[in-house]
């Protein structure tokens, strides 16, 4: 085995690491519940390409910045952000940036574990059977059983429990032992299993509606939605804003070249998007339409429905989730990365009891995503769970907030020799629009996007809790895309634009009309399912 480089928290030994740890941090539930979802209403191709322009031209220059942050330093991104304030004689006030990553990152993967330990819990329930000719309904009953039921709560806590064993079984190992070895297996895993499922919907004859609906260009449906809707799936689906990139840079060898290796990352992860859009529109609809679906109903009930049919569906169902777990898996490890980190460097605690007392700390604060499902479903502050509000805190203003700090302080604290000198030999050309990006295009585009994210879920709340809470009858909508519009007779809750599965609202005087035959029957559920404007997805 190559001898690996040292730093004081640790450090990869082989110079591929980077780029299968990047890849299972970047490729996360966004691609699988959100993206079929956003190509096939906003033109497919077109959106596709819509999507890759605002990553190469807005969000790679802040992923570069953050990964050479922590390669020079070699440190996290709280001790990175100390040694470069105190070089560029800056105020103390920037060290909120690297603050705030850390906690938005512990966060994330508060709520990231217990959406793990559904897709862990579904790959045994597919194996044993319990989707066996299900149809809507029944799937319906699953799902609220596991994550709604007030009475068996503790089943899913159990769930919770075990995903988060393994993560910190992983992460306890070390940066070597655990994690490259892991990254290293369980990425490449996750693609061959996607292929094998994308292989068997061809089989089964399902991918010519599918790709049709994911990759045909269709001037028709883009529109200003579709460029607001691919800013924001670029800039939360590769993990931005919570100092990943910054311990994945400090782990590099010196031999890797940084920002060829972030390039093939966003490619990467663009690439599966694409074919997981096309498996999912593939495999989870009959009908050749999402009918609206995204988030909770599409993975978690329609895609189990649509593969119960199928010869060999219980392994079928299994293998399906078992990606979803691994997705999930690689994911939550990445997230896990910068907090641990975070935590020796502040006390220099030995990595096994940093990740463990980590670990507690995160399925503690899991809790609160959990029971906001079922215990704690009727807490409601201003009209929203603490789920709901945790989520909007995260995504809306601790993210945002952290990627236009880190913008100001490269492009305006630093000086432009040091800035430069972070970011490594570079063509004149691909330096110069980094530098100006990072001074005046990143600020501004990230300062939107928050806003709009945070309007928009505040008014998602007030459309499904109007008579509730008394601000919302003080205030109009604040956003509306008129992008993804739905028959007549129904009027969506704002936008797809931000990663939000919108929840029908009727129109005055007309009823809402039963999408299935199922719907008009009664769930035959304890507890209502996850509604789809109860989850919001950004960086998952």
């Amino acid at each position: 085995m190559p001898a690996p480089y040292e730093t004081p928290i640790g450090s990869w030994t082989r110079k591929s690491t980077f780029f299968w740890a990047a890849v299972g941090a970047t490729v996360g539930l966004a691609n699988l519940w959100q993206f079929p979802y956003l190509a096939g209403q906003h033109g497919g191709g077109l959106f596709i390409l819509l999507y890759v322009a605002c990553l190469l031209l807005v969000t790679l220059p802040l992923m570069v910045t953050e990964a050479a942050i922590g390669r020079h330093s070699r440190h996290g991104i709280v001790l990175a952000m100390d040694g470069y304030i105190r070089s560029a004689r800056c105020s103390r006030w920037w060290m909120f940036a690297g603050r705030l990553s850390v906690i938005a990152a512990f966060l994330v993967l508060s709520y990231t574990a217990v959406f793990g330990s559904i897709a862990l819990a579904y790959v045994f329930y597919g194996a044993f059977g319990v989707f066996a000719n299900a149809g809507q309904a029944e799937a319906t009953a699953v799902l609220s059983g596991l994550v709604s039921d007030t009475r068996d709560y503790k089943v899913f806590m159990g769930w919770h429990l075990f995903f988060l064993v393994l993560v910190i079984w992983v992460s306890i190992q070390g940066v070597v032992q655990g994690l490259e070895r892991v990254f290293r297996a369980l990425v490449p895993a996750s693609l061959i299993l996607l292929l094998g499922l994308f292989a068997l919907a061809a089989w089964h004859d399902r991918l010519g509606g599918a790709i049709s609906a994911i990759l045909q260009f269709r001037p028709a449906d883009v529109g200003a939605g579709s460029v607001k809707a691919a800013l924001f799936h670029a800039f939360f689906t590769l993990g931005l804003g919570m100092g990943v990139w910054a311990i994945f840079g400090a782990y590099t060898p010196a031999g890797v070249r940084l920002k060829r290796s972030v390039l093939a990352v966003v490619l990467m992860d663009t690439l599966v998007a694409i074919l997981a859009g096309v498996l999912i529109f593939a495999t989870a609809t009959t009908d050749g339409s999402f009918d609206g679906e995204r988030g909770f109903s599409l993975l978690f009930v329609s895609l189990p429905v649509a593969l119960a049919p199928l010869p060999g569906s219980q392994f079928i169902i299994a293998a399906a989730f078992l990606l979803v777990v691994l997705v999930v898996w690689t994911s939550a490890l990445a997230l896990l990365e910068p907090v641990v980190g975070w935590f020796r460097e502040w006390t220099g605690a030995p990595r096994g009891w940093s990740v463990f007392i980590m670990g507690v700390l995160v399925w503690l604060a899991g809790l609160i995503t959990l029971l906001s499902f079922n215990m704690w479903s009727d807490i409601r502050l201003a009209g929203g769970t603490l789920f709901r509000w945790l989520e909007l805190i995260t995504g809306g203003l601790l993210i945002p907030l952290v990627a236009i700090l880190i913008a100001l302080f490269t492009g305006w604290c630093l000086t432009r020799s040091l800035s430069f000198t972070i970011i490594g030999n570079t063509p004149r050309l691909f330096g110069r629009i980094w530098y100006w990006v990072m001074r005046l295009v990143l600020p501004v585009v990230v300062a939107y996007i928050g806003i709009s994210y945070t309007l928009f879920s505040l008014d998602n709340l007030c459309d499904n809790n109007q008579e509730e809470v008394r601000w919302c009858r003080q205030v109009d909508p604040v956003v509306a895309d008129p992008g993804v519009l739905q028959p007549e007779e129904v009027e969506p809750a704002p936008s797809a634009d931000h990663g939000v599965t919108p929840t029908p609202a009727v129109k005055e005087g007309k009823p809402q009309p039963a999408r299935h035959e199922e719907d008009a029957k009664p769930e035959p559920a304890p507890e209502k399912a996850p509604k789809q404007g109860d989850i919001l997805y950004h960086s998952v």
